[in-house]
């Protein structure tokens, strides 16, 4: 978690079963190592113990990390727009797609949701997180759902800040898909408990 640190306390496996086990409809796995001491070696890991498709969250910027995510056993990447250029978004989307990977392409702002769309993103993810000051607010869903024309194709996944029932449905009445939700399992006592609770999407 960016605000938080480290979460897993140990080996991922267990915590993967578990994800697999009580009804997670995707698996989202941590690669990044400088900042969140991940390794595509999770990755691999999970793949060999879960069925579930899976993302690979990293920030990723190098068509050679697409193969590489490919080979690990990905079925999906992350690309964030704040770090991409339009052209490079388009060379990653295009590369993802002759691999059969699917990409969660991330905005922050209604600026960033044209591009998404301008470049020819399907599954758009709209962080709730202020990449300058951490902080959460779910209106940002909200806000930008609104701004997502009339007509568009595309599936719609609010990230962030989702601890709550409550929180889930909020965020499905502004019109998004699915959710991804990862510290609020991790912290939880019973994390198969709160994956059920989460599930309204």
């Amino acid at each position: 978690s960016p605000s938080l640190g480290s979460l897993s306390g140990g080996s991922i496996i267990p915590i993967a079963k578990v994800y697999a086990g009580s009804g997670a409809r995707a698996i989202s796995v941590l690669t990044d190592e400088k900042y969140f001491s991940g390794s595509l070696s999770f990755l691999e890991e999970v793949r060999r113990i879960c069925k579930q498709p899976i993302l690979r969250k990293d920030f990723i910027i190098d068509p050679y990390q697409v193969y590489e995510s490919k080979v690990a056993g990905a079925d999906a990447i992350l690309l964030i727009v704040a770090v991409l250029s339009l052209k490079k978004l388009q060379e990653l989307l295009s590369l993802a797609q002759s691999l059969s990977l699917d990409a969660l392409v991330e905005v922050h702002s209604k600026g960033e949701l044209a591009k998404a769309l301008c470049a020819g993103a399907k599954i758009i993810g709209i962080n709730n997180r202020n990449l300058k000051t951490l902080k959460i607010n779910l209106t940002t869903t909200d806000d930008i759902m609104r701004a997502v024309p009339k007509g568009t194709k595309a599936v719609f996944v609010s990230e962030s800040g989702i601890s709550t029932r409550a929180d889930a449905e909020q965020v499905k009445k502004a019109g998004v898909h699915a959710i991804l939700v990862g510290s609020a399992i991790m912290q939880a006592k019973k994390r198969t408990a709160k994956i059920h609770e989460l599930s309204p999407l």
